[in-house]
């Protein structure tokens, strides 16, 4: 999962209407006669200005043009058939003028007749209080927002959903290993609990203060990330009633129609794929409804010369941007491209395929487009369709994008060729110019930059050696090659714990002389509760069943036991390199979605979520593979 970097926004902000009653003087009860008469005076005006001119029409007995846009009036016109040029625009001829006539007269008396209707509704308005006045503005306002949650609740077409497997089970048959996955439920149920009492509906948590928390990332109001993207997992441990509270809490506040800008990337991996997850395990039709009420607010994101998607869109009026500090105004690659998966469902679920194909679109534009050495930069220009600065990273700003060209073709029940191709010639020109090994044996990823190769490797980049695994059946005659350099990944990140004097990894860390696997600078030591590492350990214990995997990942659940748990929650430390840290105080969604799930899978069977029938996203959402016969894909009738 990729996080950029949190800097406060300074976009201009749309203020919210009012939509309150009008401001009176305390004083007065009433308006004073002047004040009636003056605005019924300009009420008449404007509706006599706004009508009026109806009577100076230009009038031809050759060409009548009415196009009014009363739709509850009846305007006859010519069938296209026998020679009409411009449907929707009316002309009337000869033999029908008598009718016309008749037609124009019986507006003219209804335009009167609503003027003076108008008039006596404003004379009556005016005679109200203050009080009276309020009162009918609220009735109207409530009458509004209940139409709204009505048309929210509208059910979306019928779609059967893929067999699913599965979805619960898993129980070790190992006492020890059923101790240890115990445990990891423990630990969920601790990190919700503290959530439920301290944080409820905010974002996030701040566990040490116990109070709720946020970032830029879900803009300015309490939309419970935590809550979202915690469901699966909640469900997946069969902590039912946990699973309940949250779907209530979702069915009674979950509203995207604040004026609140949100990344559009974050919103979809936890919020999008949370909801889609929670709604094929739980066949609960809210989440569905949801999930895509949120991507119907982020369709304006697209609206760019290029459609590729701003970073940030507001939810309320649409208006898209990009992070101050992205190369020139650029989109990043990760974000960008780490939306094909959600948006493939729900193309799936509504029968519509404008999320397909905006993805697709994506796609199309980036096969077209120059790569220097065959690599993809992490930037480009959504007005220009240009790259950004050439700067190349299977870490921060560019990860996702090449995990979701593999699941793509896994979500496809692997007929997605097009997909599987970009993956690979992507990972061949990754492997030439960006993977080495250290003096000491170790292989790293590392960053190009302007033609250099920067040796330092993120935590973030630790998902690949999982990515490698998972991608090694079906790599062109490499499978042995692929699931080997994941085993050598997972060992190097391996390294980056058991360096550091907690056990837990440095958000990145240098191969550069001496140095290797270990963090330099002090704004690279922190650990947050990531959980790309735990990830890989899970992704080859699968393929491998090596139990060092199972080892190093009982390894890392102690340390985050011992070293992150607060009385509040867990929080992210800010040094793994000192045996007495500070803590970070946040308890990251992601930590409920991610990190606790793939321990929780580690000790668990592979009957449960086997992943030849489930592809889990960036946030660790699972979402099941579409089978041929159901794919946008393949060209189901249902969604073409």
């Amino acid at each position: 999962m990729t996080t950029p970097a949190l800097l406060p926004l300074s976009g201009r902000r749309i203020p919210p209407l009012n939509l309150g009653p009008p401001s009176f003087p305390h004083h007065r009860a009433t308006l004073r006669l002047s004040e009636k008469f003056i605005l019924l005076l300009i009420l008449s005006a404007f509706i006599t200005l706004c009508f009026g001119a109806f009577f100076f029409l230009p009038d031809s007995s050759k060409h009548k043009r009415f196009d009014l846009g009363l739709e509850d009036v009846l305007i006859p016109h010519v069938d296209a058939s026998k020679g009409a040029k411009h449907p929707g625009v009316f002309l009337i001829h000869g033999p029908d003028e008598h009718r016309h006539r008749e037609e124009e007269e019986r507006l003219r008396n209804k335009i009167r007749a609503d003027h003076e209707k108008a008039l006596e509704e404003a004379k009556e308005k005016l005679k109200k209080s203050r009080e009276e006045i309020r009162a009918e503005i609220q009735t109207e306002k409530n009458k509004v927002a209940q139409d709204m949650k009505t048309k929210e609740k509208k059910p979306l077409p019928p779609v059967s959903i893929p067999k699913l497997i599965g979805i619960s089970g898993g129980d070790p048959e190992d006492t020890d290993i059923r101790k240890k996955r115990e445990k990891i439920k423990e630990m969920m149920k601790y990190a919700w609990d503290n959530y439920r009492l301290y944080g409820w509906g905010h974002n996030e948590l701040r566990p040490i203060a116990k109070k709720g928390h946020s970032t830029n990332i879900f803009g300015s109001s309490q939309m419970g990330a935590t809550i979202v993207d915690a469901l699966d997992t909640l469900y997946i441990m069969g902590l039912h009633d946990e699973f309940r509270d949250g779907q209530k809490w979702i069915e009674d506040n979950l509203d995207f129609s604040v004026n609140s800008e949100v990344s559009v990337f974050e919103v979809n991996i936890r919020f999008i794929g949370g909801l889609l997850a929670a709604y094929y395990l739980s066949e609960e039709e809210i989440f569905k409804i949801k999930a895509v009420q949120l991507a119907e607010k982020l369709l304006p994101a697209f609206n760019t010369p290029t459609g590729i998607p701003w970073a940030m869109v507001n939810l309320k009026s649409g208006v898209g941007r990009n992070w101050g500090w992205a190369s020139a105004g650029s989109s990043i690659l990760a974000e960008f491209g780490t939306l094909h998966m959600e948006f493939v469902h729900l193309s799936y679920l509504t029968g519509d395929p404008i999320y397909y194909k905006k993805v697709m679109h994506i796609r199309k534009l980036l096969q077209k487009m120059d790569r220097p050495n065959g690599l993809y930069p992490n930037y480009l220009n959504p007005r220009t369709g240009r790259w950004g600065q050439y700067h190349t990273s299977v870490g921060g700003l560019g990860d996702s994008f090449y995990e979701y060209l593999l699941k793509a073709w896994l979500m496809s029940d692997k007929t997605d060729h097009e997909a599987r191709r970009m993956y690979d010639d992507a990972i061949e020109a990754i492997e030439k110019h960006l993977i080495k090994k250290s003096r000491g044996g170790l292989t790293f990823i590392g960053e190009w930059k302007n033609g250099h190769l920067e040796k330092k490797m993120g935590h973030l980049a630790c998902f690949a050696g999982g990515m490698f695994a998972l991608g090694a059946d079906g790599s062109r005659d490499k499978a042995g090659h692929y699931l080997e350099l994941g085993a050598e990944i997972a060992r190097t990140c391996h390294e980056s714990y058991d360096r550091t004097a907690l056990k837990l990894g440095p958000e990145s860390f240098k191969f550069d002389g001496a140095v290797e696997a270990v963090a330099v600078r002090q704004a690279e030591k922190y650990y947050i509760l990531r959980p790309e590492v735990i990830e890989t350990y899970w992704y080859l214990w699968r393929f491998t069943h090596d139990p060092r995997y199972r080892q190093w990942g009982w390894e890392a659940a102690l340390a985050i036991e011992k070293y992150c748990r607060v009385s509040g929650g867990f929080s992210g430390v800010k040094d793994v390199y000192s045996s007495t840290p500070a803590h970070d105080d946040v308890q990251q969604s992601f930590f409920l979605a991610e990190t606790l799930k793939y321990l929780y899978l580690l000790f668990s069977g592979d009957d449960l979520l086997p992943l030849d029938h489930w592809v889990f996203n960036t946030e660790a959402h699972p979402l099941p593979v579409l089978h041929l016969a159901n794919t946008t894909l393949s060209g189901n009738p249902a969604v073409r």
